[in-house]
């Protein structure tokens, strides 16, 4: 499967928008296309999937390593992957769009602000060409994406202002309907608030898909992936608005290894019989109420104190907490699992990439073994005396500056979500 790497200048400058209509236009022009993630996102990739009607790959260096992230990317089943890069194109030093674009060896496809320039366009994309040798980064900025730009003259001049090469791919004009709103962890999901698809296409008719296609290449293979054989295993997932950051790669794992079922607590699901139940992140502390007027919480005690292995990631952790109050002031119980009370705040408390030692062998990982992930959340965690850990944080915040995972019967919390080519979730499996 062939790719291209669309990578920005600078965060916000419209990336999410220019894969889109990329992704458009490749099916329009006949292709299949797979949609990607650079970075640990969960929202951009469910617009991809709003968009191109199949699950966005998530590729993060440091997530998976390259091995595991050119397995991943091989697992798209489209004729051309469209990679959306993560802030600017060499931001972010555990796993920048640019080391993504490396360890794949895709062409990058920048998206420049135009709104303001013609010759600037050219001139910027020059620059973020000739800084990958001073950046140390072995990759190819194949042309440019105009962003917010308009037609006739304007496109003119941006054309002309290009060297040699430098590929014009298209442009994006400016139009109001192609926001995506915010909220306090980024913007909406893609089914929350999906772009006006007359639109996106509108817009997708001034991309170039030939020449898109033409640029793209193959990466190379990955090292074979030893997968290990399904096993009679029952695994529980919620899958609903309050748990709603997966990646698809873990979900894959999960179902190669075991059988998944899954529920919708804030609709009032119980939990059902399983050997693990796995609670992902999400928007807990948009469905507090709902959550704490259901059955799915007691239950999940109930399970956790039989010594059922319960895994929870970030908003998971949140759930399996004693209290969660919100933004507003408001507190609602929660399973009373693990001895912490969360709190919600108007600021994001982490944001980075992580790297976790276990302190003793835990669900996820043995004594001493490392495992990398990533945190991003707007909420803190006051714990208890009697508190257990499970990890101390090497890189990130963990869940008090220097410990994350806490752990209670057979139930490990962590605030760092981890992707299945970690292996922590083959460890998880195992314990089940």
């Amino acid at each position: 499967m062939r790719g291209v790497v669309v990578g920005g200048t600078r965060s916000g400058v419209g990336k999410t928008v220019a894969t889109l209509a990329v992704l458009r236009a490749l099916e329009a022009a006949g292709h299949s296309a797979q949609p990607a993630k650079a970075g640990p996102d969960f929202i951009d990739p469910s617009h991809h999937v709003a968009v191109a009607g199949r699950p966005s790959r998530t590729l993060d260096v440091w997530l998976e390593g390259e091995d595991g992230l050119r397995r991943n990317y091989y697992r798209g089943d489209g004729d051309v992957c469209v990679v959306e890069g993560v802030m600017g194109l060499y931001d972010g030093d555990g796993s920048s769009t640019a080391m993504v674009a490396e360890a794949l060896d895709l062409p990058v496809v920048l998206v420049v602000d135009a709104s303001a320039g013609m010759e600037s366009v050219a001139a910027t994309a020059v620059g973020f060409r000739e800084y990958a040798a001073v950046a140390g980064r072995d990759i190819d900025v194949a042309g440019v994406i105009a962003q917010r730009a308009h037609g006739g003259r304007h496109e003119a001049g941006i054309v002309d202002a290009l060297p040699d090469g430098l590929t014009y791919f298209g442009r994006i004009p400016p139009h109001s309907d192609l926001e995506i709103p915010d909220r306090h962890l980024g913007l909406h999901m893609g089914d929350e608030a999906p772009l006006d698809r007359e639109t996106l296409d509108e817009v997708a008719e001034h991309v170039d898909t030939e020449r898109l296609v033409a640029t793209a290449s193959e990466p190379p293979r990955p090292e074979s992936d030893d997968r290990k054989p399904t096993r009679d295993r029952r695994i529980a997932v919620p899958r609903d608005d309050a748990f709603r950051f997966v990646y698809p790669g873990v979900l894959e794992r999960l179902r190669s290894r075991a059988e998944v079922v899954t529920f919708a607590p804030t609709d009032g699901d119980d939990v059902p019989d399983a050997d693990g139940i796995y609670l992902p992140g999400g928007y807990p502390e948009l469905h507090a109420s709902a959550l704490a007027g259901g059955p799915a919480l007691s239950s999940l005690r109930r399970y956790a104190s039989e010594g059922v292995p319960v895994l929870g990631e970030c908003g998971g952790m949140m759930v399996l907490s004693e209290s969660l109050t919100t933004a507003d002031g408001d507190s609602y119980e929660m399973a009373g699992v693990l001895p912490a009370n969360v709190r919600m705040h108007d600021r994001y408390q982490a944001l980075d990439h992580v790297e976790l030692r276990a302190r003793e062998p835990t669900l996820t990982a043995g004594a001493n073994d490392s495992v990398r992930g990533h945190e991003f959340h707007y909420s803190s965690a006051d714990v208890g005396s009697d508190a257990r850990f499970a990890f101390d944080v090497e890189r990130g915040s963990g869940i008090d500056g220097d410990r994350d995972g806490l752990t209670e019967y057979r139930t490990l919390g962590t605030y760092a979500h981890v992707h299945a080519e970690s292996g922590a979730f083959d460890r998880w499996v195992d314990a089940l």
